[in-house]
């Protein structure tokens, strides 16, 4: 039986530094007036709870001590990632692809390929079709096919529905992809830079192996 090898994808599959990261920085600068570094962000991502973008900036502008409503944040953070008529010509034009040519053509002779990611589907969608339409992820599980958004394990566990009895392995960034594959009893590889702070977190809270980027999967494997 085929193996299944299911990604998150922002950190993963796409470098978003100046795609999410920059919208976070720019919508909390929008309602404080306040910028922030990617550091900053990062350390709150490294806590646990913070996903989802939209949660993580209301969170920061409020800690700033201001009170917008959550939906003008979300509708800013929008406009300025997706374009101003969400014509997918904002912020997400700068990510970058960061898997090599042929690697998940090599991957794809011994895995089944799915996503699970806390983007919408049709904003992953956007990215894939951008960079790597040829490749076959299925299912593609976004933020709104789970009731519950990571570290439940609600989308892994969707994925894993559609392939019974096949051996599984997420591949993620953060240390709620690394919760959400353990709550659904997967085995966990972590993706960080040598030297991160992630590096021992993922190893304390059992990631099989952490590797440099995705590109270094195969060995890891």
């Amino acid at each position: 039986m085929r193996g299944l090898l299911i990604f998150d994808m922002d950190g993963v599959l796409v470098d978003v530094t100046d795609s999410y990261r920059e919208t976070i920085i720019r919508t909390i600068a929008h309602f404080t007036g306040r910028t922030v570094t990617r550091g900053f962000i990062q350390q709150i991502k490294n806590r646990g709870g913070y996903n989802d973008d939209f949660a993580l900036s209301f969170r920061v502008i409020r800690d700033f001590g201001f009170h917008p409503r959550y939906p003008d944040v979300i509708d800013h953070f929008q406009r300025l990632f997706l374009g101003e008529n969400s014509d997918g010509l904002g912020l997400i034009q700068r990510e970058r692809w960061t898997a090599r040519d042929g690697l998940f053509e090599r991957l794809s002779s011994d895995y089944r390929l799915a996503i699970f990611t806390g983007r919408t589907r049709e904003e992953a969608r956007l990215t894939l079709d951008r960079f790597a339409p040829h490749i076959a992820f299925d299912p593609i599980i976004g933020n709104k096919e789970v009731d519950n958004h990571k570290p439940a394990p609600d989308g892994i566990l969707k994925v894993r529905a559609a392939f019974p009895g096949a051996p599984a392995l997420y591949v993620g960034d953060n240390i709620d992809d690394l919760r959400s594959a353990r709550a659904a009893q997967v085995p966990f590889i972590g993706i960080a830079s040598p030297g991160d702070e992630l590096v021992p977190l993922f190893l304390a809270e059992g990631a099989r192996s952490v590797i440099d980027d995705i590109n270094h999967l195969e060995s890891a494997l």
